[in-house]
């Protein structure tokens, strides 16, 4: 009975987890070197980007609130290739449009966020992200 509930514990953790995050890979139409993608966040949750790109190549990025129930306080990092978290452009700090050139080859990740009441307090915000390469 007790091995029940703590595996029941367990994998209610890991679902719990698994909700917090979402992740899509973002691919480019033939010919072209952007798109737009859009989506929600509610509260702690994050969506991760994630587009390969060589080293030299500039990635743009820009992100705006579409709609919210709270603040829109909703932010964007990129990560390089590998990162265990790590950023090289934080939209808390930086705000939200960077211009970056691109250290190494691989796959980024663009990861979107919340912050502040409106992650605590698990409001909703809708957003736009333009990305590019080039």
């Amino acid at each position: 009975m007790k091995t029940h509930f703590i595996l029941t514990a367990f994998l209610a953790t890991l679902a719990g987890a698994a909700w917090a995050q979402r992740a899509a890979e973002v691919k480019f139409e033939p010919g072209n070197f952007g798109t737009m993608v859009n989506g929600t966040i509610t509260g702690d949750e994050y969506f991760d980007y994630t587009l390969g790109a060589q080293a030299g190549q500039e990635m743009f990025a820009e992100l705006q609130v579409s709609d919210t129930n709270g603040n829109g306080v909703i932010y964007f990092n990129i990560l390089p290739p590998g990162s265990d978290g790590v950023a090289i452009y934080n939209g808390s700090i930086n705000g939200n449009t960077a211009r970056i050139d691109l250290p190494e080859d691989g796959d980024y990740t663009i990861r979107v966020y919340l912050m502040g009441n409106d992650r605590d307090t698990g409001k909703t915000v809708g957003y736009n992200l333009d990305l590019s390469i080039q």
